[in-house]
């Protein structure tokens, strides 16, 4: 088999692992704070279990990147997918049981599965080259488009399975997905070793890359890309349900945001190749910025959904964006550590969001919430915009 046939299979292999994978995430987000006003024995902890979920995938970034460079890609994500199987069973147990704290301890360890789902995106990029990576990333964050249909859909038809413990069936299906991964995980192979693009004593320390202004500028990027979304999308199903609208209605407004994020999958890596990742990124930030202005302008159910829709385009342009100029800024040697480091300032930073989005919600509204998305996408957009006119270098390491 040629590297561009090897390549090519195991995007699609990543791809459906990505559908199984990143379906489970709506099941915790659209329900989890729901499950939590059910379990809590304090208001202001409803979102803990979606918080634990991020705070897993941020402290499980780094642990994951090791396992994989130990034990290689396959192994490690065989590895995670069956501790996406046991944190299932273990919050549905929390459910049955009526247990916040065991609850919550599922949906921490389903965000260790997490991190290794999240690393699909770079694992697509192992065998391919230049503008091939940004196509790569995006063909594989299609897997995510069939898991907004999954998730949600799980939600709907199982959440009465039991009806002495309601959603537990919600949670025992997001087990079964991580089950079904394992098979498909199987059939990922491991491309060609490559020759090394720079002598070992050559290669540069963590801190001398990091100091990169591109890399910084990605991370950056990717942090509040990813950080928004989740600060926005943790808060969102509570809202909703407080202004008066059903637990279906919640969902499915998390359904057409995570369509949202991963729809334009499809055209986002054409997009960045004809008009550069960094304006790819800069138009997903407007957007993010575009669904506060839609939420603050009014509660109907309208402003609710189509500001979740903005908001999941925003996070597909600006992360996957931010992703592929991260993969710009190493070489082969230091994808390790790069990309590990990468995600844990990410989901390090989306844990701090879905934490504080709870306490902010029942504290000062709704309205408050969207009002900080503002002067954040400032942050990045102003040093991003200003970059554009001097960019020169597409596709070059910094």
């Amino acid at each position: 088999m040629t590297a561009e046939a090897l390549a090519r299979r195991n995007i699609l292999v990543l791809t459906a692992a990505t559908a199984l994978g990143a379906a489970g995430p709506p099941i915790i987000i659209s329900l989890g704070g729901i499950v939590g006003q059910m379990l809590s024995p304090d208001a202001a902890l409803v979102t803990l279990p979606v918080s634990l979920y991020s705070l897993g995938l941020a402290m499980g970034t780094i642990p994951a990147a090791l396992v994989m460079r130990r034990f290689g890609r396959r192994s490690g994500y065989l590895f995670g997918a069956g501790i996406g199987v046991f944190a299932g069973l273990v919050a549905t147990l929390g459910i049955v049981m009526a247990a916040f704290v065991v609850f919550c301890l599922g949906t921490f360890m389903a965000g260790f599965y997490g991190a290794y789902v999240q690393s699909y995106r770079f694992a697509a990029t192992d065998a391919v080259e230049g503008a091939l990576k940004a196509k790569a990333i995006s063909w594989v964050m299609i897997g995510g488009l069939m898991a907004a249909v999954i998730g949600p859909q799980l939600v709907i038809h199982t959440r009465d399975a039991f009806p002495a413990a309601p959603f537990a069936g919600s949670f025992l299906s997001q087990a079964a997905l991580a089950l079904l991964a394992l098979p498909v995980l199987m059939l990922l192979r491991a491309p060609p070793a490559t020759a090394g693009h720079a002598p070992a004593g050559q290669r540069r320390s963590l801190r001398e890359i990091l100091l990169r202004p591109r890399l910084m500028l990605a991370i950056a990027a990717g942090i509040v890309s990813y950080g928004l979304m989740s600060f926005v999308m943790t808060a969102a199903p509570i809202a909703m349900i407080g202004c008066g609208f059903t637990v279906g209605e919640a969902a499915l407004g998390i359904q057409w945001h995570v369509l949202a994020m991963f729809a334009p999958s499809f055209v986002t890596g054409h997009l960045m190749a004809r008009f550069g990742k960094e304006r790819v990124t800069a138009a997903g930030l407007l957007l993010t910025a575009a669904a506060g202005g839609v939420a603050l302008m009014g509660l109907e159910l309208a402003h609710f959904w189509i500001s979740l829709i903005l908001l999941g385009v925003g996070w597909n342009f600006g992360f996957i964006g931010a992703t592929a100029m991260v993969t710009d800024c190493h070489t082969p040697e230091e994808k390790g550590q790069v990309q590990g480091l990468n995600d844990f300032l990410i989901f390090g930073t989306v844990a701090a969001a879905s934490f504080s989005a709870g306490t902010l919600l029942t504290a000062s509204g709704w309205e408050l919430i969207n009002w900080l998305i503002f002067p954040t996408v400032a942050l990045v957009l102003v040093p991003l915009l200003w970059r554009l006119p001097g960019r020169r270098e597409q596709g070059a390491l910094p």
